[in-house]
């Protein structure tokens, strides 16, 4: 028989080999896409219907939802512990963590790396819309839609969450937290149901909306009619939300009546800020971080605000004599990386740095 040439011999060799390696390359790649850890499937209840599948990985992922209770679609981001897949009989805590305006949970940013590393912790983000404010509004006619964003939360999303992972369902299990507006709405929710939350922290919040705090009421009236520059900088990336649009706009009535402290009128107003009703956290572990700004120009007038209202909160606790835990970092020195004391996703990176060990002992303890 004739034998091809040596170097014939040496192609048809080496095209043998690629064309194995080509078939075993086709027949494991299914089998490793199979591979991919996915987002646990969810249910639908508690009035929330999941639109589309979820998006990101296992541990890290965002579901859509709907609800008769607030206008239009809401997205919620859950971060798993990363052995919570491994552990099947074991429960965890969760910490929920409301947003700023105007935010979405379905930015990247707000899975901040403190809540990611956690392997003792679900982190549940709720969407609380542009500008939601984490309450049920007086007026629920406006060009917003439904907005009773207290009952989507508390009454909704809450058992929806303990109904589809493994979670301590005591108070002892939860706690709750906020970023700038979210300030405001984890200390509203902890005072307006403390039956369900044995820890409160704010970063950053909005936590005073009296009259003694004007100039952040103002701020809030100004999220409601759309005049973004009013709330300049309060979302995970310095100086983002300048200009931002924050949906329709609606009377500066729409949230809580008239803001005006005229003749009373603005009694709701009064009735609904946090910092004069601490004493309905008796008993809750209480934490509380903020800036001043001056280590940061493009954000140093919403963190200076915040500064106002976070030290009045403080002071109603002296008052009270309660026990809490308090951080004004400043104007950022020593404060992680780029923070600067503003109002920025860099100093809230660092609060959570500080808050999260502390609240993994907290709920260990428990």
């Amino acid at each position: 028989m004739r034998s091809f040439p040596s170097a014939w011999r040496h192609r048809t060799r080496a095209l043998a080999a690629a064309v194995a390696l080509a078939a075993v390359t086709m027949l494991a790649a299914p089998s490793a896409r199979a591979a991919d850890p996915l987002p646990p499937v969810l249910a639908d209840g508690f009035g929330l219907t999941q639109v589309g599948a979820a998006t990101g990985t296992a541990t890290n992922f965002v579901i859509t939802v709907t609800t008769a209770q607030v206008a239009g679609r809401h997205h919620i981001r859950i971060i798993l512990p990363r052995g919570y897949a491994d552990q099947p009989a074991r429960r965890y805590p969760v910490f929920y963590l409301l947003h700023g305006a105007p935010d979405d949970p379905a930015n990247p940013g707000l899975a901040f790396p403190a809540l990611t590393a956690s392997e003792s912790m679900i982190t549940v983000i709720p969407d609380g819309g542009l500008r939601g404010w984490y309450t049920n509004w007086l007026d629920q006619h406006t060009a917003a839609g439904a907005q009773n964003w207290e009952t989507f939360h508390l009454t909704q999303v809450l058992p929806f969450v303990d109904a589809n992972l493994r979670t301590v369902t005591t108070k002892q299990g939860r706690a709750i937290g906020g970023i700038s507006m979210g300030g405001f709405g984890a200390l509203h929710y902890a005072q307006a149901r403390p039956d369900l939350f044995s820890q409160v922290a704010t970063y950053s919040g909005a936590d005073d909306i009296s009259g003694d705090e004007a100039v952040v009421r103002a701020a809030v009236v100004a999220s409601l009619t759309n005049f973004g520059a009013a709330l300049c900088g309060s979302t995970t990336t310095p100086g983002s939300s300048c200009g931002l649009d924050f949906g329709p706009s609606v009377s500066s009535d729409a949230l809580f009546g008239s803001p005006y402290p005229f003749f009373n009128a603005d009694w709701r107003w009064n009735a609904a800020d946090p910092s004069t009703h601490m004493g309905r956290l008796a008993g809750m572990g209480i934490s509380i971080y903020t800036g001043n700004g001056q280590g940061d120009g493009l954000n140093s007038a919403g963190e200076f605000l915040v500064e106002s209202a976070s030290l009045h909160v403080k002071e109603h606790l002296d008052a009270l004599g309660m026990p809490y835990y308090f951080v004004d970092y400043g104007a950022g020195a020593g404060w992680g990386p780029d923070c600067g004391g503003g109002h920025n996703g860099y100093c809230w990176a660092q609060d959570l740095v500080d808050y999260v060990p502390r609240l993994e002992r907290a709920f260990a303890a428990a």
